[in-house]
């Protein structure tokens, strides 16, 4: 059972005057370092709820990107469901059903549309994952979309289409849940919240942390592998196969890569690309190492040295260039000292600053870093 003493940190949102706050979940494996399998378990938890809900049914299970991406990933997998996640990447050669964030730093997500259209007709129920819900009216938008395409018997998509929502942390309000109950869409959650503080919880906060601009055109060497069999999650998988996929990138790696019995191991993922590195993490945990994860992010947090120093959830900030697209920031926050760090990324970009600012910001506290590009 999990408490929202257990996972709720509020961190400050950077300039964003639509909501001043975000909620830091410490075992999401995204803004704060975990224990991989930690994340993996609370996922599983969520997991279970859905099961018990919806045993028989044909689900499509759809992530939310960035910070859901991996919770959407690790449910399908132990459903043994369909899986896509939202994106704001470019997936070349498809369209999009496209809807927004407004809250959100970056505010448009998208669906490829194709992959969409062709499963609809084989699926009971779309279940949208995400790590947190505030409102709900993100997903409102996308059903208003999906109802209008496939529900509404304007072509040959038509269906019945029913809709769930599944979280870890769910703070809407009790007019916002008595809408989706008029509107049929099932609410699932391990937690409920209640954000009603959290604004002014933020204002409360001093940004007097650490913040470091990374240097994106100083190349230092490290040691780089690709690896094949990369399976786009950005596109419907099967999570079976996904898995497959994703112990045999482990296979690779660990024949490439020795890791000590007791020594300490980071695992880093790229934005929406988490789930592997949760995985690869776990994997290692499995032979005995002392392994942590978390993520680079779009998300700007102010960071605070706050004399509590469990209270406010990140205190040192690592602004980055993009490993996707060298016109992004993005944001790494709290790096440590490990005897090895492995980058995980899915990245195909050409462009080296995002490289070059990643691997600046780890060599102020690391000497062993490993390149690892899913290819």
């Amino acid at each position: 059972m999990y408490l929202e003493s257990d996972l709720v940190r509020i961190g400050k949102r950077e300039n964003n005057k639509k909501r001043n706050y975000l909620v830091v979940n410490r075992l999401q494996g995204k803004h704060i370092p975990v224990l991989p399998s930690e994340a993996l378990s609370m996922f599983d938890a969520l997991a279970e709820i859905i099961e018990k809900a919806y045993s028989g049914e044909k689900l499509l299970l759809i992530g939310f990107a960035e910070t859901a991406t991996a919770i959407g990933a690790e449910a399908a997998i132990k459903l043994g469901a369909q899986y896509i996640q939202t994106t704001r990447e470019i997936v070349h050669g498809v369209s999009y059903l496209f809807f927004s964030e407004s809250h959100s730093h970056a505010t448009e997500q998208k669906l490829v549309r194709e992959d969409i259209d062709k499963l609809v007709g084989g699926v009971d129920r779309i279940i949208f994952i995400e790590d947190e819900v505030t409102t709900g009216n993100t997903i409102l938008n996308i059903v208003n979309i999906m109802e209008d395409r496939y529900n509404e018997g304007k072509n040959d998509l038509s269906c019945n289409l029913k809709f769930s929502v599944a979280s870890i942390l769910n703070g809407m309000s009790v007019d916002n849940l008595s809408l989706y109950e008029e509107r049929g869409i099932k609410v699932h959650y391990l937690v409920k919240i209640d954000n009603s503080k959290f604004s002014e919880i933020a204002d409360s906060y001093t940004a007097d942390g650490k913040y470091i601009v990374c240097d994106t055109t100083k190349k230092i060497e490290v040691k780089q592998y690709e690896f094949t069999g990369w399976i786009n999650s950005r596109r419907v998988v099967d999570s079976k196969e996904y898995q497959e996929h994703c112990l045999k990138l482990w296979d690779d790696i660990h024949n490439e890569i020795s890791f000590e019995s007791g020594s300490s191991v980071l695992v880093i993922g790229t934005e929406e690309f988490m789930y592997p590195a949760l995985f690869i993490g776990s994997c290692i945990e499995k032979i005995g190492c002392r392994v942590r994860s978390h993520s680079t992010t779009r998300s700007p947090i102010e960071v605070c040295r706050f004399k509590d120093f469990d209270t406010y959830p990140v205190h040192e900030r690592y602004e980055l260039c993009s490993l996707y697209d060298d016109k992004r920031k993005t944001f790494i926050y709290d790096l440590d000292s490990y005897d090895k760090v492995l980058i995980l990324t899915d990245s195909h970009y050409d462009g080296n600053n995002g490289v070059n600012s990643l691997v600046n910001a780890l060599k102020k506290k690391n000497k062993d870093i490993y390149l690892i590009k899913w290819i």
